[in-house]
């Protein structure tokens, strides 16, 4: 794990709020002049802190809010079956996060489409697809109540 002090958290914590932010202003968010702020965010980013600044879009803008959690059991554990699932998970493009769980499940993914008809079209083209799948269990959403990117620094 990195280190961070207290100043570099005053600074994350801002710019996972407002990533586009310009450095001046930052710089008087958290209270140091603007040279050593930028020092500062640069440091961030070379040590891996910062991964990426990124556009967070309205799913609903962009014709997909219908968001479906799947559950998949594999037909075993085997290191090359673990592979090879997730290399093709990786491939569908509604496919937004894959975790590798502890419990009844092996794997946890976030799909979005465009409503029940359009996962049921990703369900047949692509997930009834994925390699080593013996079970799959999909939850829909039916709103989120609460939702952040931000990590508690």
């Amino acid at each position: 794990m990195t280190h961070y002090d207290d100043t570099d958290a005053r600074i994350l914590r801002v710019l996972q709020k407002s990533g586009r932010i310009s450095n001046a202003d930052l710089s008087e968010k958290v209270n140091l002049s603007a040279s050593a702020c930028h020092r500062r965010v640069q440091r961030l980013e070379k040590e891996g802190i910062i991964r990426d600044y990124v556009a967070m879009l309205d799913p609903r803008k962009v014709g997909r809010p219908t968001t479906v959690f799947v559950e998949i059991t594999l037909s075993g554990q085997a290191d090359e079956v673990l592979d090879a699932f997730e290399r093709e998970v990786a491939r569908i493009p509604e496919v937004l996060e894959c975790h590798l769980m502890a419990g009844t499940a092996d794997y946890l993914l976030k799909v979005v489409a465009e409503d029940t008809e359009g996962f049921a079209a990703i369900h047949r083209r692509a997930l009834a697809r994925l390699p080593g799948v013996a079970q799959m269990q999909s939850s829909f959403a039916l709103r989120t109540v609460f939702k952040t990117t931000a990590l508690p620094v």
